[in-house]
């Protein structure tokens, strides 16, 4: 069955390199969508590898807000460039659909005062959370969603990804409360070619 998405999402994950941009990459293509990342820490931009595997026009990929050069946490980055993050900066672009990409997971600090997850409240986007399916993402996940409950983040669902483990998706289900999305592997490599086929076989068709 097709997950009804809504036209705008907020994409968050339980740590860093579990797979957001992956799972970005899957919305922009298959929602018909416009990519954002936000906050940009490194130099092999996220946006950069979602064209790359997308093949998305380039009015569909909107420019960071803060693009950092380092690959560490947002307020690091940013301290050793002598930026400042500003929150009143991140302006949520006006698009009737639209996939926003979170840096890390969402105790991730922004700045002085600011963490990611002050961003998703701000935003108040429906949010999937990606996570892991091995050992440790019960326990993780389940502390992400607790802190986007405790803010009143709208969560949509979870996308885990990973070799299949039907106990670890059942438990965040349960324990969660929270509908898992898909099951998906992000070792099927990604490609203008079949990336709509891959929406397609984990998510459905979208109308």
């Amino acid at each position: 069955m097709a997950v009804d998405f809504p036209p705008r999402i907020f994409v968050t994950g339980t740590d860093t390199g579990v797979g957001k941009s992956y799972v970005a990459a899957l919305f922009a293509v298959g929602l018909q969508a416009a990519y954002w990342k936000p906050v940009q820490s490194g130099a092999d931009t996220d946006t950069a590898w979602v064209r790359r595997v997308t093949g998305l026009s380039a009015e569909r990929l909107l420019p960071e807000t803060y693009c950092l050069r380092a690959p560490l946490s947002p307020h690091e980055a940013a301290r050793r460039e002598g930026v400042q993050i500003e929150m009143d900066q991140l302006v949520l672009p006006a698009r009737e659909r639209l996939v926003v990409e979170g840096a890390g997971g969402v105790m991730v600090p922004l700045d002085d005062a600011h963490l990611m997850i002050d961003l998703i409240a701000a935003l108040a986007l429906p949010v999937v959370v990606v996570a892991r399916s091995e050992l440790g993402t019960i326990n993780h996940t389940l502390l992400t969603l607790d802190q986007l409950r405790r803010r009143d983040c709208p969560v949509f669902g979870v996308v885990v990804n990973g070799p299949a483990n039907e106990a670890n998706c059942r438990a965040i289900a349960d324990y969660g409360q929270v509908r898992v999305l898909a099951a998906i592997d992000q070792r099927v490599d990604l490609a203008p070619a079949n990336v709509a086929a891959v929406f397609a076989r984990y998510f459905g068709d979208y109308g």
